[in-house]
């Protein structure tokens, strides 16, 4: 079961993954999907940490990104540590629709608003959408997709929903 092409014809390549809502809890472990169904990368879900600690493997074990929640921050905060460079992940206090802003070291830093609860949002940087997530692309319960344009960071943006994820639930 693939994602569905929601834009048609001529639009920029993308790639695309299929990630399950609320089973990102401590202890658990989830497998993000590829568009044909190969496990692409695995959350691991650390159970022996106060704080929420997950890291993101590649398929073949490898880690792309480690997952910390920031307990000490009068915003919500998740800190994502990376040999390509680290992230903070900011959850914005006020508002309607929710937002998050993303710090990246040595980077453009990114922006996520719209629907997160429901897990209808973009990731953007400097105005330009480098990522969709959605649920309305799958029929089974509990899952949603993201679709990450050509060219960015696929563990850097799945990395970020993740922590998204963890943070609207928190």
């Amino acid at each position: 079961m693939g994602l569905r092409d929601r834009r048609g014809g001529g639009s920029a390549p993308t790639s695309k993954y299929q990630m399950r809502e609320q089973l990102m809890s401590i202890g658990d472990d989830f497998w993000i999907e590829d568009e044909s169904g190969r496990r692409a990368f695995k959350v691991d879900g650390k159970a022996v940490r106060v704080r929420d600690t997950f890291v993101l493997r590649d398929a073949a074990g490898n880690e792309a990104a480690k997952i910390q929640e920031r307990v000490v921050s009068v915003r919500d905060k998740m800190e994502i540590e990376r040999s390509g460079g680290n992230a903070t992940v900011h959850k914005n206090l006020v508002g309607i629709r929710d937002r998050f802003k993303i710090d990246v070291d040595g980077g453009s830093d990114l922006e996520a608003h719209g629907n997160v609860v429901d897990h209808e949002y973009e990731i953007e940087r400097d105005g330009e959408t480098v990522a969709t997530v959605s649920k309305k692309w799958f029929r089974v319960r509990d899952t949603y997709g993201v679709e990450i344009q050509e060219g960015q960071d696929e563990a850097l943006i799945l990395a970020i929903t993740v922590c998204i994820d963890a943070m609207a639930r928190g």
